[in-house]
């Protein structure tokens, strides 16, 4: 389960392109931070996706990408054009396929071989057309689902849904949000040739002029139970309500929000599908484990990153693709695991109400994150300095990890137990038990 957002520069309040998602998975998948740079390939070489090897190009491009630790490809990410995908799963009446390209294969495939937005739709298409889409994407479960995209570039923006082989594009006016459900009807913009036929000859709609792809591909009843009308919703309407103004404070407020019903008790007692920001616990549903903003100027593409699960208690500190060390090489993929782990102890701690102070702590993130919002608007709209960026987020990541790190040191022997109901405290017990905490 995700919710992904964008806002165009005629939405935003300073002309820019603003990106967001938070990813929900499983509580204990890691989701690491993982930067590849620009590579030369042999002519003919292949690449090894999660379960199918394909054709390799002859260069790939400098990528951010946000992963779940056991699979090639990424939940969201960027390349070195300011090229930016989030997928999401989608349940469409359409039969799965055998082990092939996962939607994240074709998320991370499409960074390293795309300059822009509809260049990135031809080519997901392309390769779905030649190589299909299937395979378990859960961690510790079977999870077989669809994908759909929100693709944007500095100028630009599509989102593409897809239905086993079958598909639909439409580019993006304003603003557009998309979460686990299919949101595109008959005003789509680019389609699959077959995408119509095949839905007459399933009599899931009579003629053409009948024709609405979300009705007639999407699986009503696990679309339903993922709670995607519920967050798709809240993103929409914030985004209409701000539009002209939109920043990247709007869009990390959305990626924060809860539902009415989580706002009024603890979303740290009670689990909720129908959040942006997801909390597990429940019978259905995940949970956030990796949140993202990125904010596209003509001058320079900022990234905000948590490199943590549960957004509304993690921290967001700016990131440049200029050449540096600060977020993990693919041979540190043991030290991403680390990092995230840390912050995943934090979130475990709160859980079961060790953290002595939540709301100081809370305080004194909120103040940090906005430091760094104050330090990270100097380098835009003028020229950027490799080294002033990277003053910039030494600092901010050191003191992000200090606070984090303090935290966790103080909190680990004190006495406390998990809230909530009988099921909630006995999922979380078990998932801290299979994580090791």
């Amino acid at each position: 389960m995700c919710d992904t957002m964008v806002a165009l520069g005629s939405a935003t309040a300073d002309g820019s392109v603003i990106f967001a998602k938070n990813s929900d998975r499983q509580p204990n998948e890691p989701h690491l931070l993982i930067r590849i740079p620009r590579k030369k390939h042999p002519k003919g070489s292949q690449v090894q996706c999660t379960y199918i090897t394909i054709d390799q190009v002859e260069e790939t491009y400098d990528v951010l990408l946000l992963k779940p630790s056991w699979m090639w490809g990424a939940e969201m990410g960027a390349n070195e054009f300011g090229l930016n995908i989030g997928n999401e799963a989608v349940f469409t009446k359409v039969k799965q396929g055998p082990p092939s390209l996962l939607g994240m294969d074709l998320l991370r495939l499409a960074l390293e071989r795309c300059r822009t937005s509809l260049e990135a739709v031809h080519l997901i298409t392309d390769l779905l057309a030649k190589h299909g889409q299937g395979g378990n994407c859960g961690y510790g479960k079977q999870f077989y689902y669809h994908n759909s995209f929100l693709i944007a570039d500095r100028e630009s923006a599509w989102v593409l849904e897809t239905a086993g082989p079958f598909w639909a594009a439409k580019k993006v006016q304003d603003v557009y949000a998309i979460s686990n459900r299919l949101s595109i009807g008959s005003d789509f913009d680019l389609a699959h040739p077959e995408l119509i036929n095949y839905a007459i000859s399933r009599k899931w709609c009579s003629s053409e002029e009948d024709f609405h792809f979300a009705r007639c591909y999407t699986n009503q009843l696990i679309t339903t139970f993922s709670g995607a009308s519920n967050r798709e919703t809240a993103c929409s309407r914030r985004l209409e309500q701000e539009k002209g103004r939109i920043t990247v404070q709007t869009m990390l407020e959305i990626l924060r929000s809860h539902e009415p019903k989580l706002e009024e008790g603890s979303p740290f007692s009670t689990p909720s599908v129908r959040s942006v920001c997801m909390h597990a616990g429940g019978l259905v549903g995940d949970h956030a484990t990796g949140s993202y903003v990125a904010h596209l100027t003509s001058d320079l593409d900022t990234y905000w990153l948590t490199g943590s699960s549960t957004p509304c208690i993690s921290i967001f500190k700016p990131y440049w693709m200029t050449e540096n060390d600060i977020v993990f090489s693919e041979n540190q993929e043991e030290e991403a695991l680390q990092f995230w782990m840390l912050r995943e102890e934090l979130h475990r701690l709160v859980l079961q109400n060790k953290v002595p102070d939540l709301k100081e702590y809370r305080r004194l993130a909120a103040e940090l994150e906005q430091e760094f919002l104050f330090l990270a608007q100097a380098p835009i709209g003028g020229e950027a300095n490799p080294v002033q960026l990277e003053v910039i987020m030494k600092q901010a990541w050191q003191r992000e990890q200090e606070l984090v790190e303090d935290t966790v040191e103080r909190s680990r022997s004190n006495a406390g137990q998990i809230r909530g109901n009988l099921w909630f405290r006995h999922y979380w017990q078990k998932q801290n038990e299979r994580l090791g905490l």
